[in-house]
Order: structure tokens, then C-alpha cells, then sequence
């Protein structure tokens, strides 16, 4: 046991810095937002290692609770028992009893090395790394690296013993920072800040709906009685120009509920005798199954140059959509409007 006060307060002061650095390591990487790591990367050396410790995350906590663990158990052995050698002469001066004095410096001893250990050198680097977790990770990257490479077999043995672990009851272990939010939480989050007045109510609306569009199925565009206007397959033109006078379609579907072939747009068919059939007029037009999201169905149309889909359930046609719909969340009536 270290016996120079000098040397205690020194060694004291050593590894309570010395635990901050393990405990701030660990909040700022399970705090850190990967893209803006990345986007510092660019020009900071110390960004980059701070994005290749988020991806051996698993690694890298095992490196911060042995570098705390061990830093606990040398204020234990060093700095408890001198704050109990420096306590005893003056409960004994009080006239206690040797007994009754040596319990009391061992528990005041115990309650300030831990206190200066949870406050210094747990709780405040731990709330200055939540608060600027980019920062901190970035500024404790470069000596954690070095940290790692000296202590990485041991670190990686002790890290696959608990995977092990971790399997045999059920549970993945993981190995990176996910930066994924799932719609719900995201959905949660905007609600939450229009709640508190932290996002104006016309920016909440149109997040909101933008997330909406992530799980609502393109089905809810189409009504339950939808009516599909169409003409088979060996109609003519006129029959087409008919079927645009009588509903006011541009687009008309060709083919039959169980089997549509394509569309015929009005224009096509302007300077075309009226007796002509129309099977060198269709077009493809884009099937889309009734489970697709808003979202996914206006990124195929978009892809595809469509302004119209068919939606199906599986065999069975549900009904159409049109861009138009799509990107106004509206709810088809009959056939599909005008574009």
C-alpha cells in the first residue's frame, strides 16, 4: 500500500480521470449519430477512428467496463485504505474505541472514494459525453485506439465468452452503432415535438404525412367500389373515343377484371381511322400489389414514367391509382381521374 499522501492524492486523481475517459468513451459512442461522424471523417483523422470504434462497438464497451472495473479496484486497494489510515488517529484522539473507530473510518472512507469515483469519475463525463456525444467521441477516439490495440486479445476472448453467452439464451449480440429509427418511433418523435412547440404544426403535417406514406399500403387510394372502365381487347378506336365520351377518361384500360393487358390513351387514337383495331395503341401499364406502401408505389411510377397502376391482390384487381393520387394521398371514386 502506497504510504506518501502526495503520492495517494496523485495516484487518486490518475485513475479518476483515467475511469472519465472509459466512461465518457462508452455514452459517446451509444450517443454518436454515424452520418455526422462520417461527415467529419473527411478531414479529421480523429473522426475515422472514431467511426471504425462505432463499428467494433461490442469490442470497444469491453475495453470501457475492463478500463472502469479495473480503475474501481485500484481505488480500492490504493485510496480507501490510506482515507482510512488518515481518519483513524482522529476517531481515536475523540476517545472511541479502537474497534468502534476503525469501522467508522472504514465506512467514511468507503462513502468518499466512492463519491469522488460516481461523481467525478462516472456521472460528469457521462453527462458532458450525452450532451456532445460527436465531439467526445472524436476527441477520446485516437487514445482509445491505442487502448484497444494493446488490450484487443484479451478484449476480444472475454467479448466472444459473452456472445456465447448471449446466444444460448436467444439473444443476437451486436457488434455496431444501428442508426435506423423504425416509422413508429420517428412517427412518435414528430408528435412528441408539436406537442411541446418545438415543430410548427405545418411542418409536424407534412413530416407526418411522409411517414405515412412509409406504411400506409397503396390500396387505402382505392375505393371499395371502385368501377373499372374498359374496352377488350379487340376493340376499335371508336370504341376507345366512345368510352372517353361517356366517362371523360383519357386512359382507357384494355382488357378484362381478370386480365388487363394495357391502357390506350385518347390521344392515340386522334388521327386514326375509327374502324382500326387499337392492339398496336396499348401501352404497358404498372401492376402494383395491394400490400406495396404509398411510398414504394410513387417510386415505381416515377421509375417507370407511369401515370397510372393497376393494383392487385394477387390474382384478384383491386382497382387503379393514378400519380395523381398517389402524391396527393387522395381516394379514387370510380376509375381513375384525369391526369
Amino acid at each position: 500500500m502506497i504510504s506518501d499522501p502526495a503520492t495517494v492524492v496523485l495516484v487518486t486523481i490518475g485513475i479518476i480521470a483515467l475511469s472519465a475517459f472509459f466512461v465518457a468513451v462508452e455514452f459517446a459512442l451509444l450517443a454518436a449519430r454515424r452520418h455526422r461522424l462520417e461527415d467529419r471523417a473527411r478531414e479529421s483523422r480523429a473522426a475515422r477512428a472514431a467511426l471504425r470504434n462505432a463499428s467494433e462497438l461490442s469490442v470497444l464497451l469491453a475495453g470501457a467496463q475492463l478500463g472502469i472495473t479495473a480503475c474501481t479496484l485500484i481505488l480500492g486497494a490504493v485510496t480507501k485504505p490510506a482515507v482510512h489510515d488518515w481518519l483513524m488517529p482522529a476517531f481515536l484522539n475523540l476517545g472511541l474505541p479502537e474497534v468502534t473507530a476503525d469501522v467508522i473510518a472504514f465506512v467514511l472512507a468507503l462513502l468518499i472514494v466512492t463519491f469522488l469515483h460516481l461523481v467525478i469519475g462516472e456521472m460528469a463525463p457521462k453527462s458532458w459525453a450525452i450532451a456532445h456525444p460527436e465531439t467526445s467521441a472524436t476527441l477520446l477516439a485516437i487514445p482509445m485506439r491505442g487502448f484497444l490495440v494493446i488490450t484487443k486479445p484479451l478484449l476480444v476472448g472475454l467479448n466472444n465468452a459473452a456472445n456465447r453467452l448471449l446466444q444460448r439464451v436467444g439473444v443476437t449480440p451486436v457488434n455496431a452503432v444501428s442508426a435506423a429509427q423504425d416509422t413508429d418511433a420517428l412517427r412518435h418523435l414528430v408528435q412528441h415535438s408539436e406537442d411541446t412547440g418545438a415543430l410548427d404544426i405545418m411542418y409536424s403535417t407534412r413530416v407526418a404525412a411522409a411517414l405515412a406514406m412509409q406504411s400506409t399500403p397503396v390500396s387505402a387510394l382505392v375505393p371499395a367500389d371502385t368501377h373499372l372502365t374498359m374496352v377488350p381487347v379487340h376493340a376499335t378506336v371508336a370504341d376507345v373515343r366512345a368510352a372517353t365520351e361517356a366517362t371523360g377518361h383519357h386512359r382507357i384500360i384494355v382488357g378484362t377484371p381478370d386480365r388487363i393487358v394495357g391502357t390506350v390513351h385518347v390521344r392515340d387514337t386522334l388521327t386514326r381511322p375509327s374502324h382500326l383495331p387499337i392492339q398496336r395503341l396499348i401501352r404497358p401499364i404498372l401492376r402494383l400489389s395491394s400490400t406495396d406502401s404509398i411510398h414504394e408505389a410513387l417510386a415505381r411510377m416515377r421509375r417507370t414514367s407511369s401515370h397510372l397502376a393497376v393494383v392487385s391482390d394477387g390474382p384478384n384487381v383491386v382497382g387503379l391509382v393514378t400519380l395523381s393520387d398517389v402524391l396527393g394521398g387522395l381516394v379514387t371514386t370510380r376509375t381513375p381521374t384525369d391526369d
